[in-house]
């Protein structure tokens, strides 16, 4: 069987890394808000080329506390507009609702799927007053376009780089384009953890000081609250593992676009469409190499019988899920049409060249 993402194998070379940070941790006691937080921040920001890290506890949280900050400021109130892509993972939208704010869903470009700028104007209203790019499956959205966009009409950024460690745009890294960002470190992700994580980034250090307030109870000084605000804390055991792993992530990184290139040019199936990804390869991660096709139900089917494990992102468009019934009524036959054809071949890091070629042999035998 070629596993979609064996997280074991990810984490194997790094094992005994790994476990003398944990116990190095332990051996602390100290769990919470620590010296291996700090570092991790510190380090990540340097990582990224700038910005301040600021560390939470999931990714969803990053993008929901910025929001909150942004209203706490009172740029953003209730009932304003934040435009997102619709075809996106659901936690993207989760963050704009969370807040009582109004998404605007947008279509997707149908190449890379990201966030088509073409659509903005169309989707702009005097109550719109930020814009979400979500760089799907490690392929960053074209931030100079939404940048252009977002000034013209005194838009704030919020970048979703929960996919996209590393993936970059004319050489700055995704991150570092809007005016906050947030990053997961979910386990599968180029970046995982051992558990659940995720940052935000920001070069404003005036918001960082909120964040940092508010991830934290609201409080800037311990039993001192200034706001009201959740917990929601990237935990040391966590930034220590992140530590680890962090020096490998290019390198990471470079394997996961080797093995793209050996799928780009070796599956030659008329029936499967493969990403696209322009002309600068490098700038793309790999998160997941999606291709679409029309039976996708066979095709799943004929890769399980070849011991070849395949996943759906995601088989659900944001809206037609059950819990946004004010979008059933939402015409969108590109996002539809992605979400019924989309297939992800394995992909990671730990990938052979030897499973990747019977990855591509199941694919090219595909007859539908």
């Amino acid at each position: 069987m070629v596993s979609f993402l064996n997280l074991k194998d990810v984490n194997a070379p790094y094992r005994d890394a790994l476990v003398a940070a944990a116990t190095r941790v332990i051996d602390s006691g100290w769990f919470v808000h620590g010296r291996e937080h700090e570092a991790f921040e510190q380090e990540f920001s340097a990582w990224l080329g700038g910005g301040i890290t600021i560390g939470v506890a999931n990714g969803l949280d990053a993008l929901t506390l910025v929001l909150r900050a942004w209203k706490q400021e009172e740029f953003l109130r209730d009932g304003d507009e934040v435009i997102v892509p619709a075809n996106t993972y659901i936690a993207s939208i989760l963050a704009v609702t969370e807040n009582g704010l109004v998404p605007v869903l947008v279509e997707p470009d149908e190449r890379t799927f990201n966030l088509d700028p073409s659509r903005l104007e169309a989707a702009w209203t005097p109550r719109t007053r930020v814009v979400l790019p979500v760089h799907l499956y490690g392929q960053a959205a074209d931030m100079p376009a939404i940048t252009t966009f977002a000034s013209r009409h005194g838009l704030r950024i919020l970048e979703d780089c929960a996919q996209a460690h590393g993936a970059t745009v004319g050489g700055r890294r995704v991150g570092l384009w809007g005016d906050a960002a947030g990053f997961s470190f979910y386990p599968g992700k180029n970046l995982g953890a051992l558990g659940d994580g995720g940052a935000i980034v920001t070069r404003d250090p005036d918001l960082a000081g909120r964040l940092r307030a508010l991830r934290n109870y609201g409080s800037h000084v311990k039993y001192e609250n200034r706001c009201q605000g959740p917990n929601s804390r990237l935990d040391e055991m966590q930034a220590a593992l992140l530590r680890v792993k962090l020096p490998h992530l290019d390198a990471e990184n470079s394997r996961r676009r080797a093995v793209a290139r050996r799928y780009r040019g070796a599956i030659a199936n008329p029936l499967v469409s493969l990403p696209w990804c322009g002309g600068d390869e490098s700038s793309h991660v790999w998160h997941l190499f999606v291709v679409r096709v029309a039976s996708r139900e066979l095709f799943v089917r004929h890769l399980a019988d070849a011991a070849i494990q395949t996943m759906v992102h995601y088989p659900i468009p944001p809206h037609r899920q059950e819990c946004y019934p004010a979008f059933h009524g939402l015409d969108l036959p590109i996002t539809s049409a992605i979400h019924r054809e989309v297939v992800s071949l394995p992909m990671g890091p730990a990938l052979t060249d030897t499973e990747a070629d019977a990855v591509i042999a199941a694919v090219n035998a595909y007859r539908g």
